[in-house]
C-alpha cells in the first residue's frame, strides 16, 4: 500500500470521526434545554405553587397518603426520578454493549423524555401528581439517554482529543439553552401581549423544550454509528442480547467486581458521585431557592440562568484550555473550591436583591460546564477498551442515577427547618468531601491500569 493511499484513507477517518463528533455534540444540544428551560427554571418554582394549591391548610401534600410539605414535593420527584433512573440504566447499558445497538436505545429513552417534557403543558390547577409523574419520566429517561450517550465518547474520539470533544458537547448544550432561555423570557415577560395567561406562558415554554428535544435528537441518530462490539470471554457469541432489568443488575454487579480490579477507576467514581451529587442539586434547587428564599420573580431568574448558560459556554471552553495546560484533574479540583465558595456565599444573599443572585450565577456559570465537561472526559481514560457503555452506566449511575442524596437532603433540610437557605448550605458538604477524594485519586496510575495510553498531560 503507498503512502499516498494511507494518507488518504487517514484523512477520510478523520473526517468520518469529525463528522460523528458534530452529531454527537446535537444530542447536548437537544437534551439541555430540558435541564435548563425545566429542571432549572420553571418546574420547581410552577410545580411547587401547584402543589401550594393543592395543599391543605397547614401546608402540607399527601402523596398515597404519605404527608410533606408542598415546598418539598419537586426536591423528592427528583430523589424518586433518579431511583427509577437506577432500575433502568444498568439494563440500558449492558444491552448496549452486548449488541452495540446504541441508537435504538438512545431514540427510545430520548424521546420517551421529550414526550412526557411536552406533556407538561397540561400542568395546572392542582395537578401536582401529574407533574410528579411526568418529572419522574422525563428526568429519569434524560438520564438513561446519557449514559448511552456518553458510551459514544471513547469510540467517535482518540484520548488526546477527549477533552476538547466533551468540553465543546458541553458548549453545545450550554449554547442551546442560553438560545431558549431568551425564547422563553420574550414569551413569559410579554405573555400578556400574546393573551397568554402566567401560568399558560410557562407551561408553553416546559412544552416547547420537549419538543425541541425531539426534534434535535435526530441530527445525531443520522450521524453517530452503531459498532458491534465483540462478546466478551464469560459470555459466548450465541448467547441472546440481553433485555431485562434484572440482567442489567447483573452486568452491573460484574462491572462493580470487574472495578475491584481497578480500585483506582472505582476511587474517581466515588469522588465523581459525591461532588457531583452537589452539582446536580444545584442545578435543580437553584431556581426554588430563588423564587421561594430571595423573593425574585420568575423574569429575573430566567435572566440569571441565562446568564449560567451563556457563562457556562465560555467556562467549559476556556477550562478545557486550561486542562490542556494544567491537566484536568488539577483543574477540576481548581473547580471544586470556586463551587463550595460560591455556594457558601449564596447563604447570605440578601432577599430581593438581584444584583447579588446574578453575581451568584456569574460564579456558577464559569465553573459549571467545565467541571462537568472534564470529569466526563477525564473517566473516558479510565475505562477499559469495549467496556464503554458498560463503564459509563456506571458512571451515569454517579452522575445521575446517584444525585438524589443532595435533592433529599434539601428537601429533608427544609422539612426540618423551613428554611431554604439552611437547605442550600448543607450542599457545600459534597463539594469538601468530594475535593478530598479526588485529590487521593493517582489519574496517571489509573489511566494505565485500565489498559490506555496514558497522556502527557492529565
Amino acid at each position: 500500500m503507498s503512502i499516498g493511499t494511507v494518507r488518504v484513507e487517514a484523512a477520510g477517518e478523520a473526517a468520518g470521526r469529525r463528522r460523528e463528533q458534530h452529531g454527537w455534540y446535537f444530542y447536548d444540544w437537544a437534551c439541555s434545554v430540558y435541564s435548563t428551560s425545566v429542571l432549572t427554571v420553571f418546574l420547581g418554582p410552577y410545580l411547587t405553587s401547584v402543589a401550594r394549591h393543592a395543599a391543605d391548610a397547614d401546608g402540607f401534600v399527601h402523596p398515597l397518603g404519605v404527608p410533606l410539605r408542598a415546598g418539598s414535593f419537586f426536591a423528592y420527584c427528583v430523589s424518586a426520578s433518579v431511583v427509577v433512573a437506577i432500575l433502568v440504566m444498568p439494563a440500558a447499558g449492558a444491552a448496549a454493549d452486548r449488541t452495540g445497538r446504541r441508537k435504538p436505545l438512545l431514540a427510545a429513552s430520548a424521546y420517551t423524555g421529550a414526550s412526557a417534557t411536552t406533556g407538561l403543558f397540561f400542568l395546572d390547577g392542582d395537578r401536582y401528581l401529574l407533574g410528579g409523574l411526568l418529572l419522574i419520566v422525563a428526568n429519569a429517561s434524560v438520564a438513561v439517554s446519557m449514559v448511552l450517550y456518553n458510551s459514544f465518547l471513547p469510540q467517535i474520539a482518540p484520548p488526546e482529543e477527549r477533552d476538547t470533544v466533551s468540553s465543546r458537547g458541553w458548549a453545545f448544550g450550554y449554547a442551546a439553552g442560553s438560545l431558549m432561555l431568551v425564547v422563553n423570557l420574550v414569551l413569559f415577560s410579554a405573555h400578556g401581549s400574546f393573551g397568554l395567561s402566567e401560568s399558560a406562558a410557562v407551561r408553553i415554554c416546559l412544552a416547547s423544550a420537549g419538543l425541541w428535544w425531539g426534534a434535535f435528537t435526530l441530527v445525531p441518530l443520522k450521524r453517530l454509528r452503531d459498532r458491534r462490539t465483540a462478546p466478551s470471554p464469560a459470555a459466548p457469541a450465541s448467547a441472546p442480547p440481553p433485555a431485562s432489568a434484572g440482567h442489567g443488575w447483573r452486568q452491573l454487579a460484574a462491572t462493580v467486581r470487574d472495578m475491584r480490579g481497578k480500585p483506582l477507576t472505582l476511587a474517581f467514581l466515588l469522588a465523581y458521585l459525591i461532588y457531583n451529587d452537589g452539582i446536580q442539586t444545584v442545578i435543580s434547587q437553584a431556581s426554588v431557592y430563588g423564587s421561594e428564599e430571595l423573593g425574585l420573580g420568575q423574569s429575573t431568574l430566567i435572566v440569571a440562568v441565562l446568564m449560567v448558560q451563556v457563562l457556562a459556554v465560555a467556562g467549559a471552553l476556556g477550562m478545557g484550555r486550561l486542562a490542556r495546560v494544567h491537566g484536568a484533574k488539577r483543574t477540576v479540583l481548581g473547580s471544586l473550591i470556586a463551587w463550595t465558595l460560591t455556594l457558601a456565599a449564596g447563604y447570605f444573599l440578601p432577599a430581593r436583591a438581584p444584583v447579588y443572585f446574578f453575581a451568584l450565577a456569574a460564579g456558577i456559570g464559569l465553573v459549571l460546564g467545565g467541571s462537568q465537561a472534564l470529569s466526563r472526559s477525564l473517566f473516558s481514560h479510565l475505562v477499559p477498551p469495549g467496556k464503554e457503555a458498560e463503564y459509563f452506566s456506571a458512571y451515569e449511575m454517579s452522575d445521575r442515577g446517584m444525585s438524589w442524596l443532595g435533592p433529599l437532603l434539601f428537601g429533608i433540610t427544609y422539612q426540618l427547618t423551613g428554611s431554604y437557605r439552611s437547605a442550600i448550605v448543607s450542599l457545600v458538604v459534597f463539594f469538601v468531601i468530594g475535593f478530598v477524594l479526588l485529590a487521593r485519586v493517582p489519574v496517571r496510575r489509573a489511566i494505565a491500569d485500565a489498559g490506555n495510553p496514558v497522556p502527557k498531560i492529565i
